[in-house]
């Protein structure tokens, strides 16, 4: 299946179980919200003890915030410790719902994939869509449950790997700052912290990747984490082309529709300043959101349709290459034993 029939039929896949989408969306904005409950007691507090500026303190992404935070609590030790426990406990649980959702989701496209015709090579109508629907809550909740324990073990090996990059990014970052020393020398190390966080990005969206291959593998092959990684390995090796080609394709989709959608924000907060009409821009913002959101959702959910495309094919032409050798390994036994004798 060349590149364009396994893009358009992860899309039709997702679009045919649209609940996932949804289901996907309402789970990250879940997730989202409860990070901001510590971030924003967290904040009232250094308001409170330091006397910083509410405002300033929740300006800016949830990165910025958190470094913003834990750097006025320095003075605050206890308060310090309280405030990173909690964003510690509700990202872990934020992550847990993260995971089990996750099941639901790859086992509902890995069945509407198994079950559907070749849909990308026909025109789209609604009856294709339904052709291709396998979404109903039993299965979403049965997938849950099966694929719960793997997924959150293979979660927790993710946010292993996570700490462990953003602590020797970090760690790079402290200590070739306090090498450097003269005007020229904070300039060029300037220059190379930026590409070190460009690598970091590049690395976490790698890894990304692997750990959505890995997904797919645990939940078609019904493996553990370490056959799921073995399995993912051989993957690789055999359809990397194609593999490469709908990663590049998401890539470069995913970094247009952010362009995009930061245009369309600042055009709507340059709205917002006009007075009376500023009001209206609330619910536009909130609309805006939501359709970047589940357009975020569609899009990841398309790459990993495409990639249980890949992945079935690959597992039933390697199941049919298994049971070819199987009689032939017969009929040499038979033959040998027949010589034996």
């Amino acid at each position: 299946m060349d590149l364009k029939h396994l893009l358009k039929r992860g899309a039709l896949l997702v679009a045919a179980n649209w609940p996932t989408v949804a289901i996907q969306f309402v789970a990250e904005t879940t997730f989202q919200v409860l990070l901001a409950v510590p971030i924003v007691g967290a904040a009232v507090l250094v308001a409170i003890l330091v006397g910083g500026d509410l405002a300033e303190l929740l300006h800016g992404s949830l990165r910025e915030i958190f470094t913003t935070i834990a750097s006025a609590l320095l003075s605050e030790p206890l308060a310090l410790i309280a405030f990173v426990t909690a964003f510690a406990v509700v990202l872990l649980g934020g992550s847990v719902l993260m995971f089990v959702v996750k099941g639901g989701t790859v086992d509902v496209l890995a069945a509407a994939n198994a079950d559907s015709g070749p849909i990308e090579q026909h025109p789209l109508t609604f009856d294709l869509l339904r052709q291709a629907s396998r979404f109903t809550l039993t299965r979403f909740t049965e997938g849950c449950s099966r694929l719960s324990r793997p997924y959150l073990a293979l979660g927790l090996a993710l946010m292993i790997v996570y700490a462990v990059s953003v602590g020797g990014y970090l760690a790079f970052v402290v200590y070739g700052y306090r090498a450097a020393q003269g005007r020229a020398l904070i300039i060029g190390w300037t220059f190379v912290a930026a590409a070190a966080a460009a690598l970091l990005v590049a690395w976490f969206t790698l890894v990304n990747m692997l750990y959505l291959l890995v997904q797919i593998a645990m939940a078609v092959e019904r493996v553990g984490v370490s056959d799921g990684c073995r399995a993912t390995a051989r993957f690789i090796r055999s359809e990397f082309r194609e593999l490469a080609g709908v990663f590049l394709v998401v890539v470069v989709l995913v970094v247009a529709a952010t362009l995009a959608s930061a245009l369309a924000w600042s055009g709507v907060g340059l709205i917002a300043f006009v007075p009376l009409v500023g009001l209206a821009v609330f619910p536009l913002q909130l609309a805006a959101l939501m359709l970047r959101g589940l357009a975020f959702e569609y899009l990841g959910l398309t790459a990993l349709g495409a990639y249980l495309t890949l992945y079935q094919g690959y597992a039933s032409r390697r199941g049919g290459a298994v049971q070819r050798e199987q009689p032939d390994q017969l009929r040499g036994g038979v033959v040998g034993a027949t010589g034996a004798i």
